[in-house]
């Protein structure tokens, strides 16, 4: 019997192994629709506007110079100071211009107590010549010495004026106001008058301040056919009448985050470089816009229109196409071709009005933006948000 069990055992065992005979594998699962990150197209005010370099520059620039000789008796600033127009930047040596002055006051009172005695002179041949005591040429040489000494006074008196302008002018004042320069001269120095001395310092102002950029010949024309279209007559006016608004930013700035308005066009356009100069005014109270820093500037050259925007990554290329994945109904995958447009700062493409019937994208699309690479056309994907929420198809219009 022990025997017989265990023929029976191994013959049974035989049979399992015989092809055919196993016990059949329940199938696979399906894998589930891979995850992709989709947004629906942003709808936004749009300007057209173009970028240009451009540079900051001081409204004024002033070298301050002695306008007398002298020797420079104290510096009331420190180097980079700001200053208002009339503030006293040097004060030279007065001295020798007070004991000019005081000289010439001095001959005044001769002069007037000459004038005095010719006064009397006068009278007396005058009393002289009625009663035939005197000639007319001595009375009339009298009144010459009186008109003489009357006209050296008023003479003296001016030069007194004069003089007295050196002692203003010893106090060497900022004619306007803004930053002040390194001091050149100092304490001590001696100083000459005259456009051909060192400076002594340079004020510049610092609000406002001036933005000057070059524009193409190109993107003026367009721009100026743009606008006349719109305005009829509006390219004829000054610009400082059109009020023209800018935006610029400095190298360490994000974006554009500073306006102004353009005041200047150039009468020509420099047959050189093909470009016109154009100059904006910006009001910097602050003082962070220094003169002489580079500036990206940006100007609007069209109305706002409203345009749909979606992010930048979710464009794919196919040779000289350029399209989207959409998770579409029933979640499948569909792929929009579309007309990409300008790249905004933030990272957002413009679309362009589609140019055929079936491309384009709207509000109601899902875009994917995240995952394209496990999408397959056609096939289905589990569309979320950026936070990892599903995001349902949009309901027809009209509601369900």
């Amino acid at each position: 019997m022990r025997a017989n069990g265990r023929f029976l055992a191994a013959a049974l065992a035989a049979l399992a192994s015989v092809p055919g005979c196993r016990a059949e594998a329940p199938p696979r699962a399906a894998p589930p629709p891979p995850k992709v990150t989709v947004v629906r197209p942003e709808i936004r005010d749009y300007a057209e506007y173009e970028d240009f370099n451009g540079w900051t520059a001081p409204v004024a620039v002033v070298e301050i110079r002695a306008r007398v000789r002298g020797h420079i008796e104290k510096v009331h600033f420190r180097d980079g100071d700001m200053v208002k127009a009339g503030d006293v930047l040097f004060t030279l040596d007065p001295r020798p211009f007070q004991a000019e002055v005081d000289a010439a006051v001095s001959q005044v009172k001769v002069f007037e107590a000459q004038r005095v005695a010719a006064q009397k002179e006068h009278a007396r041949l005058k009393e002289l010549q009625a009663k035939g005591g005197a000639s007319m040429s001595q009375l009339e040489k009298a009144e010459a010495d009186v008109a003489s000494l009357d006209a050296q006074i008023e003479s003296q008196g001016r030069e007194i004026d004069r003089l007295r302008l050196d002692i203003e002018y010893s106090k060497v004042v900022a004619p306007i106001s803004g930053k002040v320069g390194k001091a050149e001269l100092t304490e001590g120095n001696l100083v000459n008058a005259g456009g051909s001395d060192p400076i002594l310092t340079t004020v510049v102002t610092m609000d406002p301040i001036q933005v000057y950029f070059s524009v193409p010949e190109k993107t003026l024309l367009r721009v100026r056919e743009r606008r006349e279209k719109a305005a009829p007559g509006e390219a004829a006016r000054r610009m400082s009448e059109r009020k023209v608004p800018f935006r610029f930013g400095l190298e360490t700035d994000r974006g554009f985050p500073r306006e102004g308005i353009l005041d200047f066009a150039d009468n020509r356009v420099d047959p050189e470089t093909g470009t016109i100069l154009l100059r904006g005014v910006h009001d910097n109270p602050s003082g962070l816009v220094v003169p002489g820093t580079r500036a990206r500037v940006r100007v609007v050259i069209d109305e706002t229109v409203k345009v749909s925007v979606v992010p930048d990554i979710a464009l794919m290329a196919d040779m000289d196409r350029r399209y989207v994945l959409v998770a579409g109904e029933g979640n499948k995958v569909v792929r929009k071709d579309v007309l990409p447009g300008r790249l905004l700062d933030d990272g957002m493409r413009i679309l362009l009005p589609a140019g055929k019937e079936g491309e384009g994208v709207g509000p109601s699309d899902r875009v994917i933006v995240h995952g394209q690479q496990r999408a397959r056309i056609h096939y289905p994907v589990e569309p979320l948000d950026a936070a990892g929420s599903p995001v349902p198809e949009a309901a027809p219009a009209g509601g369900r």
